[in-house]
């Protein structure tokens, strides 16, 4: 049953996700998500005066664009008017921001609202000491030459070791763990073997190459600077290559002695952008637009950041009960590939009578997941992570496949670092 004020999306677009430091390292976080942004724009034929916001996810927070949204939008020619803000939920901040949205639209409060993410992991900063930073604040305040000898001499050699804003962003301060321990975490408690893990991690490739035309549909190309002669057109992630063997090499990064996760079934630190374009029905139906899926519930759930991975089945029957649907219904499901450990450990505890009961109070399991139905067009071992832009491109990739497939529901879920999962429904429109 549709009404006028359902929450549509009307059409998404992405950039092509590299890995940090290679294609996108010199293109800034506000660049990335321009270039989603103006295309969506385009593709749409979207009159920028229509729209009421702008809301976008980022996590790594550039020094000289604090509320990059705002900075985005400017960037796009949206007009001095619209009002923007930015979003952090860590790696659902880009799920954040189309749950703003919709509460936006939903509630009559607006009509259209673009959301999105963007991430430049690459540009993640170098970060100096406590100590080094007392010595330039001595120094800038120094008023004779003396004086600020007197701060140079104070400098330390352990002062001049930087602080690693990605490592520190990576780990949780709660339980001390960074990421790929807490996918360590997960692998011992559900048993998963390295074998699993690295036969998780070809799949994703394999599914992400037989899929790179489709890809395609919802990338729009990146120029790089300094001249923007060139052009990054599609994700370098994927790799045709790639082989249980060339897997089972990888040496255990995160427990070097007993560990199972490598950089190899983990997923990559990742540069993107992604955005949507969504409405109310009746604005939609208003502007002669064909929505493309319509928002039917999410919902975010906490954990045990140690098993911060297993977020998305806390958070999947909320989204899923909101909706009055169950797993059965879904026809195809995207879980974020933070880990292949984590995944694995999700389709486990989904399928799991004991794990509901104990750890989320129901009398039966969540329901099995179909492996395939599940990230059927590879995920983000192969794809990437561009933590503040996976939350848009899981639902951008999820609601394109769902035209492709005639299915009428499906979900899109993550993990949240410091223990936390979200997850949206959404039925096809059309």
């Amino acid at each position: 049953m549709s009404n006028g004020r359902d929450v549509v999306i009307v059409e998404g677009v992405r950039t092509p996700f590299a890995k940090a430091g290679t294609k996108l390292k010199e293109v800034h976080a506000a660049d990335l998500g321009k270039a989603a942004l103006t295309e969506l724009v385009a593709m749409t034929n979207l009159d920028v005066n229509l729209v009421d916001e702008v809301i976008i996810g980022n996590t790594g927070t550039p020094s000289d664009a604090v509320n990059i949204s705002r900075v985005v939008a400017l960037k796009s020619g949206f007009p001095m008017k619209t009002s923007a803000y930015t979003v952090h939920r860590n790696c659902a901040s880009a799920m954040e921001s189309i749950t703003n949205g919709f509460e936006k639209i939903k509630s009559g409060t607006m009509d259209t609202i673009v959301a999105g993410g963007t991430e430049s992991m690459s540009n993640m900063p170098l970060l100096f000491s406590k100590g080094m930073t007392d010595v330039f604040a001595k120094l800038m305040s120094a008023k004779s030459v003396g004086a600020k000898l007197s701060a140079l001499s104070e400098i330390k050699l352990k002062y001049l070791a930087p602080r690693i804003a990605i490592v520190e962003g990576l780990t949780d301060p709660f339980c001390g763990l960074n990421m790929g321990q807490t996918a360590e975490v997960l692998a011992k408690k559900f048993e998963i073997s390295r074998e699993e893990q690295d036969a998780f991690a070809l799949k994703s490739h394999q599914k992400a190459v037989a899929a790179k035309d489709k890809l395609q549909e919802e990338i729009t190309p990146v120029f790089l600077p300094p001249s923007y002669k060139s052009s990054l057109a599609e994700d370098i992630g994927p790799r045709a290559e790639q082989s249980l063997e060339a897997l089972a090499k990888m040496r255990p990064y995160f427990d070097r002695k007993f560990g199972t996760v490598t950089v190899a079934n983990a997923c990559p630190i990742t540069d993107g952008a992604a955005m949507l374009l969504l409405m109310s029905r009746e604005k939609a139906e208003a502007e002669g637009y064909k929505p493309i899926a319509k928002i039917r519930s999410y919902g975010f759930a906490g954990c045990d950041p140690k098993e911060m991975g297993l977020g998305p089945v806390y958070a999947s029957p909320l989204a899923l009960k909101r909706a009055g649907l169950t797993m059965k219904d879904m026809g195809l499901v995207e879980l974020n590939e933070a880990f292949a450990a984590q995944v694995i450990a999700c389709q486990k505890a989904f399928a799991s009578d004991v794990f509901a009961e104990r750890e989320l109070g129901l009398s039966q399991a969540v329901g099995e997941i179909d492996p395939a139905i599940l990230n059927v067009n590879g995920g983000a071992i192969a794809l990437g992570h561009p933590v503040g832009a996976t939350g848009s491109r899981l639902v951008l990739t999820l609601v394109k496949e769902m035209q492709r497939r005639n299915v009428e529901f499906g979900l899109a879920t993550l993990c949240i670092g410091g223990g936390q999962g979200g997850a949206m429904v959404v039925e096809r429109e059309g």
